[in-house]
């Protein structure tokens, strides 16, 4: 099938670049470090939960913390990963060569989507294996973890399109990387932009639009289809929005 072919080469290529080792590398380090330290801070409290009746358990104590700042993290760095997907292929004059093959534009975004996320879930599988390595010693809330590994995949798909998508509308990489990061940023924070507004319809809007607030409830093991299908339609949207862009683009060829 051409798109798994493309996704293939799509991931080959990311293994094959530095920049995708480097953020491997320094995301993965970063995110231990908090691993470790927010584990010592649950056994520096832990004379205290054990007084407490219905005390936290170590998944919502270290684990969730630990996705919740690989999210901010990933928001940083899917651009990087995303802003050479069509723009160095524009640049480089390869994109006719994709125009002139037997495939179809939606094979194209779609094979180069999978591609990527499949690095990044990669990424994300990469970081579970701290909390499984306590499964162990401890025991795990393995609904919550399965509801918020979900989230994050989720979020960073999302992530993930908005980044095709402006790496579609520009030959330069950087500003692909920049462009997509300001999007990802605004529906991160709109949540608090909304909280601001007095108009209650114009707030709950907002609300609705903010990536944040719909990977929260995740966060606390609870799985809404609202929440859901937000992801699944704006990973739509913008993917439609991408192959509708490379269809302008190859008219012009």
């Amino acid at each position: 099938m051409m798109i798994l072919t493309l996704a293939q080469r799509e991931l080959r290529s990311l293994f094959y670049s530095p920049l995708a080792w480097a953020i491997l590398a320094v995301s993965q380090f970063i995110l231990a470090y908090l691993f470790l330290a927010q584990l010592q801070e649950y056994l520096r409290l832990q004379p205290q939960l054990r007084m407490m009746e219905q005390a936290p358990g170590i998944t919502d104590v270290v684990i969730v913390p630990i996705y919740s700042s690989a999210s901010f993290i990933m928001m940083m760095v899917v651009p990087l990963l995303t802003m050479r997907l069509i723009s160095e292929e524009r640049r480089s004059r390869s994109l006719t060569l994709l125009f002139s093959a037997p495939i179809s534009m939606t094979e194209i975004i779609v094979g180069k989507f999978l591609g990527i996320v499949t690095f990044l879930a990669i990424m994300i599988g990469m970081v579970t294996m701290m909390p499984l390595s306590l499964s162990t010693s401890s025991q795990l809330d393995y609904g919550l973890l399965f509801a918020v590994v979900i989230g994050i995949l989720l979020m960073i798909s999302a992530f993930a399109a908005v980044g095709l998508y402006m790496s579609t509308l520009t030959v330069q990489p950087t500003v692909a990387a920049m462009s997509s990061f300001g999007i990802t940023l605004l529906l991160w924070i709109i949540d608090w932009a909304g909280s601001k507004v007095a108009d209650e319809n114009a707030s709950g809007a907002l609300a609705y639009m903010s990536m944040l607030r719909h990977f929260e409830p995740m966060t606390n093991g609870v799985f809404n289809t609202a929440d859901i299908m937000y992801y699944l339609l704006f990973i739509t949207t913008f993917l439609v929005l991408s192959i509708r862009r490379l269809d302008a683009d190859r008219l012009q060829h």
